[in-house]
């Protein structure tokens, strides 16, 4: 069974993973152990050899072997190597459990748009549902060890209940080279353009609603089939696997501790500590990857199919049949009156409102925001200009704050001289009686000039 632990982690706390690290079911000793203790009784085979069968000459040379070893060793990309395949298994692994084929949303259809609460609109509803199970175990039938062990033969399914007699004589008579499990979704479309000829799916959007819904049931079995057939390329497990091998082979003999070439200091140990970490860290890493690569098999952390199949079977029976039109009494709910969620007073905690929501703004900074520009601004005309000329002469309300300030101070500078501003008025008036002789004489003469 899978194994769940996040309940464990619910709350981040001192030492709160310590305890998952003394877990054995489903962890990385029990994946491990064995390869673990092959090393360490190959490693100590080794260093026994080395201490007490050579001699002064053959250890020197063992000695050149194991720094010549160790020296080269480091060129393997393990990290690269190991961090780009598991991260593929792991997309690989997520994608396999999302396609998984969930009957939820095709049984909410088929419960509210295939009606009648006869015998007839009860067998149509659970049928249709039947042949969607059935479906989805003939896909996992072929890719999941457990299902195959559970369904050995076609008479298993029938003697299960996912599928009669009859129909087990019609699916063997329907010759086919490849994987059948599309075929009960076929009988399933036919079966709901049927029960549209009957009245019982009122409309033909509830019908393209049943289709969209199958379609997407049909296209996750598709999914997992192909996740089954296409693998993550050969060759480059065997790059990985060669490479992790390989590299722990040479530190038998390159992580020896021997004679050191000169006279500097020289600290023997009998247990190569790190070493150990580092292969229980790679040799690990590889076992993750091995591990999730193919998430239909017997493992701890596999999917369980077998229950998966259980609860689709029996929630989407309940679905369409015993749930179809049987509905609770209709009441005032509890906030008919009261309009928001009663809490305890002590559980009251403050609603969020935005992180701006009780800033304090002092004065100086609101005066900063409001200071007047020292830039001019000038009014734009959006509109377009007709043949007619129009006066420019503005009102001090019309312009904005900075234009009117200056306005009113050109204004107080030019009262002084009321000669002088009579006698601009008398240059625009004969300016403006100019320009509309001009746009007089462009409009008799049209478009040929």
């Amino acid at each position: 069974m899978t194994v769940s632990y996040t309940l464990k982690v619910a709350n981040a706390k001192f030492g709160g993973f310590s305890k998952l690290l003394f877990r054995w079911k489903g962890s990385i000793y029990k994946l491990l152990y064995r390869e673990f203790l092959v090393f360490c009784l190959l490693y100590t085979f080794i260093s026994i050899l080395y201490r007490c069968v050579l001699n002064n000459n053959q250890q020197e040379i063992f000695g050149r072997l194991a720094r010549h070893c160790n020296k080269f060793a480091k060129l393997i990309p393990m990290s690269f190597v190991l961090g780009f395949y598991v991260t593929q298994a792991f997309q690989r692994w997520w994608g396999q459990y999302t396609s998984f084929p969930l009957p939820d949303n095709l049984m909410m259809v088929v419960s509210g748009n295939v009606h009648g609460t006869d015998e007839r609109g009860r067998l149509l509803r659970r049928t249709l549902m039947r042949y969607a199970n059935l479906s989805s175990v003939l896909i996992l039938r072929s890719i999941s060890t457990r299902v195959r062990k559970r369904f050995t033969t076609l008479e298993d399914i029938v003697e299960a209940g996912f599928m009669t007699t009859d129909e087990l004589r019609k699916l063997n008579h329907l010759y086919s080279d490849f994987n059948k499990y599309w075929m009960p979704l076929a009988w399933f479309a036919n079966l709901a353009s049927q029960a549209r000829k009957e009245g019982r799916v009122k409309d033909d959007i509830a019908l393209r609603l049943l289709m969209d819904e199958l379609n997407n049931y049909r296209s996750k079995c598709s999914m997992l089939f192909h996740y089954d057939w296409i693998s993550i390329p050969l060759v480059y497990t065997q790059v990985v696997t060669v490479a992790v091998y390989s590299f722990f082979t040479f530190c038998l003999i390159g992580r020896q501790f021997v004679k050191p070439a000169s006279s500097e200091e020289h600290l023997d140990l009998y247990i190569p500590i790190f070493t150990l970490l580092e292969f229980f860290f790679y040799a690990g890493w590889l076992k993750v990857g091995e591990l999730i690569i193919n998430p239909f098999g017997e493992d701890d952390d596999d999917f369980e199919t077998n229950q998966l199949i259980d609860r689709n079977i029996q929630v989407s029976m309940l679905a369409v049949d015993d749930m179809h039109q049987n509905l609770p009494p209709l009441e005032k709910d509890k906030y008919w009156v009261d309009k928001g969620p009663s809490y305890p007073s002590a559980s009251m905690k403050p609603v969020f409102m935005g992180s701006t929501h009780d800033m304090r703004i002092l004065e100086d900074d609101l005066e900063e925001c409001v200071s007047t520009p020292k830039t001019q601004m000038l009014a734009i005309n959006v509109w377009p200009t007709t043949h007619k000329a129009k006066k420019s002469k503005r009102s001090l309300q019309q312009l904005c704050i900075c234009c009117r300030a200056k306005g009113e101070d050109e204004c107080s500078r030019l009262e002084p001289s009321k000669s002088s501003v009579h006698s601009t008025q008398q240059n625009k008036t004969a300016q403006h009686s100019c320009q509309e002789k001009l746009l007089g004489s462009l409009e008799t003469t049209g478009p040929a000039n």
